[in-house]
């Protein structure tokens, strides 16, 4: 399907129907008049296999409890083994009611209060709060910024492990803001660092089906799962087939051990349930949302080349970060404006709600994060914004 067709079936208003990222812009930025691309959802309708099976389970009309079955297993590891090359069995998967919520759990199973844990930023902000609000000591080891392109320099994330003797590393896969999809070779020298030093690796991968032209390598494969033993890893349909609000994720444990600690924690705080329709609704998305998806990201890419090629005509010293994996684009304004007006140029003079650096990261002042999952509308009439106003007199 091409693009226009898809977006004028698919597309819809959301202002006005109680959703977190256009109603609420004015108690978080300030004004009612902006145009929201923050928060990691989309204005488009999720699988029409995902709302035929929410449809049949509202028509049904009994929302009691429910088995964790084999069902959606079957349809989650077929996704998994299908588009991951991940095989597992229904024993190491856990369900859960979100990933920002399985961070804190893992902070909390497998290290103690005042334990220091490790995140590369800048990153997705709630990894702060996961470790802070756990009563752990957060670590941070900055990527090094090549124009542009984010890369970890190791000799100084083995350095920071040791001087600050890490108990945890935190990995962003792909990385929210900065768009980095991990190669192998990455991935295998920072377990590497993390093995040498007895550092567990919780893996947030829940970006892992938005990527392009670069292979997604989920952890748990990094040389055909040599790191299992001292892995778990968090993912959720959420993202990849927009039903957040569904509430529902996963955590995937290989090894025996970690997955024991895990259990026992969850015991120790009451295992929540299941949610009926999370699991009605993604099990029908993983197996029928294929084809939506190349179709989203068709929508992704083509609004991600609208954005650099207009901004590189008309604007030609604003850095946008490549787009390796995620639906984000993280987009650098230092050459136009001291950084520290960057914020207020994006929400006060552009009426942008996006996300700003000094959200991912101390060090990340001077950029923002657009989401290109919405109408391509959106990102005209956004680009037309920071184009008109970066071109007026200095600011």
């Amino acid at each position: 399907m091409d693009i226009v067709k898809f977006c004028s079936e698919n597309c819809v208003e959301r202002k006005g129907t109680g959703t977190l990222k256009w109603d609420s812009c004015k108690e978080t930025f300030g004004y009612d008049d902006m145009l929201p691309l923050w928060i990691a959802d989309m204005e488009i309708k999720s699988p029409e296999s995902a709302r035929k099976a929410l449809a049949a389970a509202v028509e049904h009309g009994v929302f009691g409890y429910n088995l964790k079955g084999t069902e959606y297993f079957e349809a989650f590891s077929a996704w998994q083994k299908k588009h991951h090359g991940i095989d597992m069995k229904i024993e190491n998967l856990r369900y859960a009611t979100g990933v920002v919520g399985s961070l804190y759990v893992a902070v909390q199973t497998y290290t103690q209060p005042g334990d220091s844990v490790l995140i590369c930023s800048p990153v997705y902000y709630p990894f702060y709060d996961a470790i802070i609000n756990s009563g752990r000591n957060c670590v941070t080891c900055e990527l090094d910024n090549h124009d542009g392109y984010y890369l970890l320099d190791f000799e100084k994330f083995e350095k920071t492990i040791v001087d600050n003797e890490v108990k945890e590393f935190i990995l962003c896969s792909p990385h929210n803001p900065v768009s980095r999809v991990w190669s192998e070779e990455e991935l295998d020298k920072m377990f590497m660092i993390c093995r040498s030093h007895g550092v567990l690796v919780v893996s947030d991968e829940i970006h892992q089906d938005f990527t392009y032209d670069r292979k997604f390598l989920s952890s748990c494969m990094v040389k055909f799962g040599a790191y299992r033993d001292m892995l778990v890893t968090l993912n959720s349909g959420s993202k990849t087939f927009n039903l957040a609000g569904l509430i529902h994720s996963h955590v995937v444990i290989f090894d025996e051990k970690l997955m024991e600690k895990y259990d026992a924690h969850i015991k120790g705080t009451g295992s929540p349930e299941t949610n009926l329709m999370g699991m009605a609704g993604l099990a029908a998305a993983f197996r029928g949302g294929e084809e939506w998806l190349e179709n989203v990201k068709a929508v992704v890419l083509h609004n991600y080349n609208y954005l650099t090629e207009t901004l590189a005509r008309e604007t030609p010293k604003v850095v946008v970060t490549p787009l390796e994996g995620t639906y984000l684009s993280w987009i650098d304004l230092r050459a136009y404006m001291p950084a520290e007006k960057v914020s207020e140029f994006v929400w006060n003079q552009c009426r942008l709600a996006c996300d700003v650096g000094e959200w991912f990261s101390v060090n990340a002042s001077g950029f923002f994060r657009m989401n290109l999952a919405t109408d391509p509308k959106n990102v005209m009439e956004a680009v037309s914004r920071i184009v008109e106003n970066l071109n007026k007199a200095e600011i």
